[in-house]
């Protein structure tokens, strides 16, 4: 516990901590590090990325075994809205990393150690809160189409969905509205939890120099959301096991993205505890 407050740099409270405008080469340079980075330490860190596939495991049971196939999808690309608290693990190892420090599969879990838990704690439940929202939202915007009855089967309720005017124009407004709710989750925390693991700021400063990100690169910062997407979808295809895989490679890179954003050496940093 000592050790870890050590290596911290606890910062004061700051209203403006510097943003850096970034372009697309910027991207691809933080999915190579990301990339690097994963290959660096996969055999620790491949039990760490099957949490993600673990609870959209759990999702799909939960959908089928009560007959709600109509919430699978919305819980399971709401998990992407969870994606960046799930990812803070592997902020802390990319932070590890860089200083030039022992990161192993057990620094995965430092976080828990933070000064600035309380804050990484209130970014959690900002974004628990909008996951809630969007699930409840879709659960409305499918009971307005179909009402209250429920599809025996994965087929009908495909062909339900497909084949149908209903169906198509509920899959066209709950993607625009979870398109919404993914634009405020990403806003929010993009920036704000690798800040909050790498600097002791609280969780307010952090989302609002989060959002502030956004807004200055924001062109670039919605061609990050969609390729992470991107890979996100591709690693669920295969029962969401690639997931295992591509949620450390993303967790390096949006550290390395972030590295890139804030202009740290602008951020005053108080004494070390």
């Amino acid at each position: 516990m000592v050790a870890t407050n050590a290596l911290r740099q606890p910062t004061l409270d700051i209203p403006d901590i510097p943003i850096r405008t970034i372009t697309a080469d910027d991207l691809k340079a933080s999915l190579r590090e990301g990339y690097q980075d994963f290959l660096a330490k996969r055999g620790d860190l491949f039990f760490a990325g099957l949490i993600y596939p673990l609870v959209g495991f759990v999702a799909a049971f939960g959908a089928l075994g009560s007959h709600m196939l109509y919430i699978l999808f919305p819980i399971a690309a709401g998990l992407s809205l969870l994606g960046p608290l799930t990812c803070t693990g592997f902020y802390e190892l990319a932070r590890r990393r860089e200083a030039g420090l022992e990161s192993r599969w057990r620094h995965f879990f430092d976080v828990r150690k933070s000064d600035a838990l309380d804050g990484i704690l209130g970014v959690a439940a900002v974004l628990i809160g909008i996951f809630i929202a969007w699930v409840f939202t879709a659960t409305a915007v499918y009971e307005v189409f179909f009402g209250r009855e429920t599809s025996s089967s994965i087929g009908t309720f495909v062909t339900q969905l497909f084949t149908t005017p209903k169906g198509w124009a509920m899959m066209i407004i709950g993607n625009l509205i979870g398109l919404g709710f993914a634009l405020v989750a990403m806003a929010v925390s993009v920036i704000a939890l690798p800040l909050l693991v790498d600097k002791d700021v609280d969780a307010g400063i952090a989302m609002r120099t989060s959002i502030r990100a956004v807004k200055q690169n924001f062109g670039v910062m919605m061609r990050w959301g969609l390729m992470v997407a991107a890979l996100l979808v591709l690693g669920a295809i295969p029962l969401f096991i690639g997931l295992a895989a591509v949620l450390p490679i993303l967790g390096y890179a949006t550290w390395h993205l972030y590295t890139r954003t804030i202009d740290r050496t602008g951020i005053p940093s108080q004494p070390h505890r």
